[in-house]
């Protein structure tokens, strides 16, 4: 009876893995199979859960860091990461206090507002500082280049 209760926890957590994205649960199949090995040969139920627990746990500590080193996801880059840092031409004079502005970078307008509150007019060259909602948050390039 106990080899059948291995072979669903080794099922359960190939299952597991084969479904999610990340690396989760391969660790305790590798746990479960060594303790099934034991069930087989007649070991104690406490010596298969110390096994079950022990390799599990050594397998996860040796094995997660190479995983994670070889397997992470690389981030790329979305539109609103590539314009922080960039510049931008002001095509709409940006006044905070009326919720007016618009800005031209990378190809594209968006709406804009001042980092300190300042109207700036239109053609200046701003740089985008961050941005929040939908709305970039700018700073004048001569006032960036200052500090």
């Amino acid at each position: 009876m106990l080899e059948l209760i291995w072979f669903v926890v080794i099922a359960v957590a190939l299952i597991g893995e084969a479904v999610s994205p990340m690396l989760l649960s391969i660790w305790f199949a590798g746990g479960a199979i060594v303790a099934l090995v034991s069930a087989l040969v007649g070991a104690a139920l406490w010596l298969q859960i110390v096994l079950f627990l022990a390799v599990s746990a050594a397998l996860l500590a040796v094995t997660r860091p190479l995983a994670k080193k070889y397997v992470t996801s690389r981030t790329q880059a979305t539109n609103l990461d590539r314009i922080v840092g960039t510049e931008g031409r002001v095509t709409e004079a940006i006044d905070n206090s009326r919720g007016e502005g618009r800005v031209y970078v990378d190809g594209k307008s968006w709406t804009a507002r001042s980092e300190s509150g300042e109207p700036l007019p239109e053609g200046e060259t701003v740089e985008i500082l961050r941005i929040e909602g939908v709305k970039v948050i700018v700073r004048p390039r001569a006032a960036a280049e200052v500090k």
